[in-house]
């Protein structure tokens, strides 16, 4: 039973923080959408991937789950199909990097031998996976229009999304781990 509930908890917390950060994507970075669900930053991204990385499958699973939340009742509405497929390719193209990275790297599940250069390794090859996916999926339903240039998009967006939120979390353990030996050497004198 504390699997399940742990399980539980690494979905939820999945979906709570993909939906926070597509709220402030939407907040800061709206003017920069280049079509509907294509964004020139995007940093669902950098959840979608972290998520994976820390939670293996059940990141993947609650990233299935907010994808396809955000594709049915906010992106896309109107298009049962592109909602779907949209839900299952957000969701697999992360986890995909996450086993290859698992596979290569022989990751923990702490991510202690995920080395900044590994890390840097995954982001680009998340934001290379996802947008490829959904693009061979478009080719193959028939949306061939600007291809190439929503491709690219949506690889930079993935890209400057995911550094984004990896090095600002990065960087904020960085502060509180710096805090704390800070906090502990003045208890000790």
């Amino acid at each position: 039973m504390t699997q399940l509930r742990l399980n539980v908890a690494m979905v939820t917390a999945t979906i709570i923080l993909f939906i926070l950060t597509l709220y402030i994507n939407e907040l800061i970075f709206n003017r920069f959408e280049f079509a509907r669900g294509i964004n020139w930053v995007y940093l669902p991204a950098g959840v979608r991937l972290l998520s994976t990385l820390l939670f293996g499958g059940a990141g993947a699973i609650g990233l299935l789950i907010v994808s396809w939340l955000v594709c049915f009742f906010y992106f896309f509405p109107d298009d049962v199909v592109r909602s779907f497929m949209g839900g299952i390719l957000a969701a697999a193209a992360p986890y995909m990097v996450y086993r290859i990275a698992e596979h290569f790297y022989g990751l923990h599940a702490t991510l202690a031998n995920l080395t900044p250069k590994r890390l840097l390794v995954c982001v680009a090859g998340y934001a290379f996976a996802s947008p490829l996916l959904h693009h061979i999926w478009f080719f193959l339903h028939g949306d061939r229009q600007d291809f190439f240039s929503d491709f690219f998009v949506m690889f930079a967006g993935d890209l400057f999304g995911s550094l984004i939120v990896v090095y600002s979390i990065k960087m904020s353990l960085s502060v509180f781990t710096a805090f704390k030996k800070f906090q502990s050497s003045n208890r000790c004198n």
